[in-house]
């Protein structure tokens, strides 16, 4: 079905190219790009302004015009260049990136922001979120969950600014778990409480408890019995079969660090993560691993990351990938619909498979299908 679709599109895209290349009378669709060009940040917006113009080249049509604006990564900015928009005729915005950018668009109520944060919660009504968000990752874990038959997942998330946003996803997701901690990330209080989720204490009691019993004992391989005891340590299992940790980078190690510290080793529990963006330090922690995450097509991420580099000489994000993928759902979405109702295009349900992966589109929300990977002995598997 997914190949139809690709012919079908590519088709679409050719027909496209050959008929409204050469017509410049034929009305174009004015698609906005909020960026920082100006700040800390506008190196990230130049990679973002590169990776939209690179996917104009690959359509390979003159229906699409990009008009990028400066958010200086400051919400009064990005207001006064969305104001700018409206007065040119634009619909449609990519961007802007950051959510803290968001709060003053709901005065553009006739305007449509496709932006690049990956939270959800308290957008105003005109802002689609098109980031990889925290419901799109779960429900590929879920996959993965329920192909595996793991029946006992516990939850653990830092207490930072995104543990509402795992909440709304976990129920959304409908995925099961056991119980649903929130930790500290300072390492002292991380350890203590890891110690009190994997009933550490107790198991570690039970080993003296053994040692001690057998010490006292007479049993005629106690010798034996005494050196297999010194060689684990802990004795009881822990109440459940998976973890999934909603961290990410040296936080994440951390968590994982003090699960081997309490006798959980991933080749006993599945440790299951959120999205790490194929995070090359994390190959080199053996220790650690086997590690599952769900994460967007590698391959596709490999391909376009050359292709950039060979076009700009420097190396992109995903960020850039992700608004290369917006401005090819917009022109997918114009060949289907008006432009001049996009305030309805996104609550109508609608399929787009870009680099990243499958879109999917309905009631104004964005999620995306991902792919599954697993990491073990310093290697990356695509589990599916």
């Amino acid at each position: 079905m997914n190949k139809i679709f690709k012919i079908i599109f590519l088709i679409s895209l050719s027909f496209f190219s050959i008929y409204s290349g050469g017509n410049s009378s034929e009305e174009k669709i004015k698609i906005g790009l909020l960026v920082p060009m100006t700040g800390n940040d506008k190196d990230l917006g130049q990679l973002l302004i590169k990776s939209t113009r690179m996917a104009l080249e690959d359509i390979n049509t003159n229906k699409l015009e990009i008009y990028p604006k400066d958010t200086a990564s400051n919400p009064s900015q990005t207001l006064k260049s969305a104001a700018q928009f409206r007065d040119l005729g634009i619909k449609i915005v990519i961007g802007p990136i950051f959510y803290k950018n968001l709060i003053y668009l709901d005065e553009l109520e006739d305007i449509v922001f496709l932006s690049l944060t990956n939270k959800t919660l308290n957008l105003p009504n005109n802002v689609i979120s098109s980031g990889v968000n925290a419901t799109s990752q779960l429900n590929t874990i879920k996959k993965f969950i329920e192909s595996n038959e793991i029946k006992k997942t516990i939850f653990l998330t830092p207490k930072l600014d995104y543990e509402s946003e795992v909440k709304k996803a976990i129920k959304q997701s409908r995925i099961k778990t056991f119980k649903h901690f929130i930790y500290d990330t300072e390492p002292t209080k991380l350890t203590a409480q890891i110690e009190e989720i994997t009933n550490y204490k107790n198991r570690k009691q039970n080993l003296a408890d053994e040692i001690k019993r057998v010490e006292n004992s007479d049993l005629i391989d106690k010798k034996k019995q005494l050196e297999k005891l010194e060689k684990i340590y802990t004795i009881g299992d822990v109440n459940f079969d998976s973890v999934i940790i909603s961290d990410f980078s040296e936080s994440l190690k951390s968590v994982i660090t003090s699960l081997l510290y309490t006798d959980v080793s991933p080749k006993n529990k599945y440790i299951i993560t959120f999205n790490q963006w194929f995070d090359k330090t994390i190959l080199d922690e053996k220790a650690i691993q086997p590690i599952y995450y769900p994460s967007i097509n590698k391959k596709n991420l490999a391909d376009y990351e050359n292709k950039f580099f060979k076009k700009f000489n420097k190396y992109p994000n995903h960020l850039s990938l992700l608004s290369y993928d917006l401005v090819g759902l917009i022109y997918y979405l114009s060949i289907k619909n008006e432009l001049t109702e996009v305030d309805k295009i996104f609550k109508k349900k609608n399929s787009f498979k870009g680099k990243i992966g499958i879109f999917d589109i309905k009631d104004n929300k964005i999620n995306h299908r991902l792919n599954f990977y697993k990491i073990d002995e310093g290697k990356l598997k695509e589990i599916f």
